[in-house]
């Protein structure tokens, strides 16, 4: 009996990498992104905290593709599952997102690469802003578990990809 846990879109990646060390060269040949899991500190933070479907949208593939592929090398059965949550689509630029309205930017890039995460940071300054205030952060790979964090705690958020390891997410207050 396999007592491995399943490889599904809501599996941490720091449970996968655990369970199942073997795909850790797979990971990384998906996206190039993953290879900053190779950072012990990234893998003790990071990696506990964000699941495979959130991974897909740092990766910047589908989860239908992510998890089929890790299935497929562990020697597991297809999942039946569409892309559905997989990359962030590209979406036009938001009319609220102008450089007028930023009032911060934070470049939580070197933060990331020794092994913090900037979570609390982010949702402080977050909480400061005002209606039709924008605030921004830099990240090396777009932040989606940190995007599911902001939009429950009501904010709207927009990622672009600036450039190699140079992604702005911009943050203002809902409604």
């Amino acid at each position: 009996m396999n007592d491995r846990p399943d490889i599904t879109p809501d599996l941490k990646v720091g449970a996968l990498l655990d369970a199942y060390p073997e795909l850790e060269e797979t990971l990384v040949g998906i996206a190039p992104h993953f290879a900053k899991l190779r950072n012990p500190m990234l893998r003790k933070t990071v990696a506990k905290v964000t699941s495979l479907q959130q991974a897909a949208a740092v990766g910047g593939v589908t989860v239908g593709k992510l998890i089929g592929t890790l299935r497929s090398e562990a020697g597991l059965e297809a999942a039946e599952m569409g892309d559905e949550g997989g990359a962030t689509s590209a979406t036009e630029r938001p009319a609220w997102v102008v450089d007028e309205a930023n009032v911060e930017t934070f470049d939580a890039r070197a933060m990331i690469e020794a092994g913090e995460m900037p979570m609390a940071r982010v949702m402080g300054s977050l909480d400061k802003l005002s209606a039709g205030e924008v605030y921004t952060f830099i990240t090396p790979f777009a932040p989606a578990p940190l995007l599911d964090r902001i939009a429950a705690a009501g904010f709207e958020a927009w990622t672009e990809c600036a450039g190699p390891e140079d992604f702005r997410t911009h943050c203002t207050p809902r409604g």
